[in-house]
């Protein structure tokens, strides 16, 4: 098999997945009841992030040692 050939085949099997799971969003939406809205809908539920940097005040309690970021006057293991 050439290259191409290989491409072609995962074209074809992107575009199987793109359109099962089409159908599949289309049919458990019909199981609820909602009306079906197009794929492109789901830009507008997109949230940017700004570039601004965070105000350092919001890790400058004792909470933000509990959220996974670890204490600030200590390393990492």
């Amino acid at each position: 098999m050439s290259v191409q050939d290989d491409l072609a085949a995962v074209k074809r099997c992107l575009e199987d997945l793109v359109r099962t799971v089409g159908q599949l969003e289309r049919s458990i939406t019909a199981e609820r009841g909602a009306p079906v809205t197009p794929v492109e809908g789901r830009a507008e539920s997109m949230v940017t992030i700004p570039d601004t940097p965070y105000d350092t005040t919001m890790w400058a309690d004792s909470a933000s040692d509990d959220e996974g970021l670890g204490m600030r006057d200590r390393h990492a293991p």
